[in-house]
């Protein structure tokens, strides 16, 4: 009796309402995805096309030298692009064994569930304070905190290149963990649902020939978890580049180069907003240009992170 009904249903001819909601429904779905991709490249064209003064200008000497000067009507990039690469890679390498030592405490019962909570809640509420706010903490609470510790580094280890400048203020260091702070609950989120899903048998089966907990950890359940973690790593580094408030407001916006990450900076994206509003003439056109070079960079991020994720999901699974 129950098979006849079931099989009653299944051959239950569909009525032309259902069909044309149906119909309707793939239609607008499909305007939805296609609508995001016109957008994409619209917004790709008109960049490019605003920045032609400039390409044809300065052409691939725009993105090496560093001389931005409204005055002369001579620009180059290569202090913002600098700034951006150096920051948002440092910031990408310090949030990694954090942002994944929190999503194993959090997911693996190494502390109580009460604990672990709170700890998963206030990573969540961290991603909710806007940028302007941790901007201010920055500049008021964070640099004057931390600048006894880069002073120190400054003293003995000057030598260096990279910590060859003193510490007195703003600077591409503190922008550097300003973007820790706004990138680690992406990581540790992405990281955190990532591990959740590696199956329960992984891990009965480690513990099962005898293994310890950190090794399962580090054996099976990060290996088998790694496609999603590099996916929200990635996925942190393009935040990271595209950052603006914030960085813009500790990093110090000199278009003076240098090396070290204790001397003042500057990103594309703070160039464009301590700048954009009051240009004009050929300062738009580079604008423009710096900003073409900015999406060029987060593409190559995210084509770069989807490769990762399918090579690495392919060699796991």
């Amino acid at each position: 009796m129950i098979s006849q009904k079931r099989n009653n249903f299944f051959l239950k001819k569909r009525s032309l309402t259902e069909k044309l909601v149906d119909k309707g429904f793939k239609i607008f779905a499909l305007l939805m995805a296609s609508s995001l991709s016109i957008l994409l490249l619209a917004i790709f064209f008109v960049i490019f096309y605003e920045s032609l003064d400039s390409m044809n200008r300065y052409g691939i000497d725009f993105l090496t030298t560093s001389e931005w000067n409204p005055v002369t009507d001579e620009y180059g990039a290569f202090t913002a692009i600098y700034g951006t690469l150096i920051t948002s890679l440092a910031a990408v390498i310090i949030s990694i064994p954090l942002g994944v030592g929190t999503a194993i405490f959090i997911t693996e019962d190494i502390l109580p569930a009460k604990v672990r909570g709170l700890i998963g809640f206030m990573v969540e509420l961290l991603a909710a304070i806007p940028s302007v706010v941790l901007g201010l903490w920055a500049i008021f609470v964070m640099e004057p905190f931390i600048r006894p510790f880069l002073l120190f580094l400054y003293n003995f280890f000057g030598w260096i290149p990279f910590l060859s400048s003193e510490p007195i203020g703003p600077g591409i260091a503190p922008a550097i963990l300003i973007l820790v702070v706004m990138i680690l609950p992406i990581v540790t989120s992405i990281a955190r649902d990532s591990i959740n899903q590696v199956p329960n048998k992984l891990r009965e089966a480690a513990y099962g020939i005898g293994a310890s907990r950190w090794t399962s950890i580090f054996n099976v359940i990060l290996p088998a978890a790694i496609s999603g973690i590099t996916g929200g790593v990635l996925l942190g580094l393009g935040r990271a580049m595209g950052e603006t408030m914030a960085v813009t407001m500790i990093i110090g916006n000199s278009n003076s180069f240098s090396w070290s990450i204790f001397s003042p900076g500057y990103t594309i994206s703070a160039m464009l907003a301590n700048q954009f509003g009051e240009a004009d003439g050929s300062q738009v056109s580079s604008l423009m240009y710096a900003a073409f070079v900015l999406m060029l960079l987060t593409l190559i991020v995210n084509l770069l992170a989807q490769w990762i994720v399918k090579k690495l999901s392919l060699k796991y699974s």
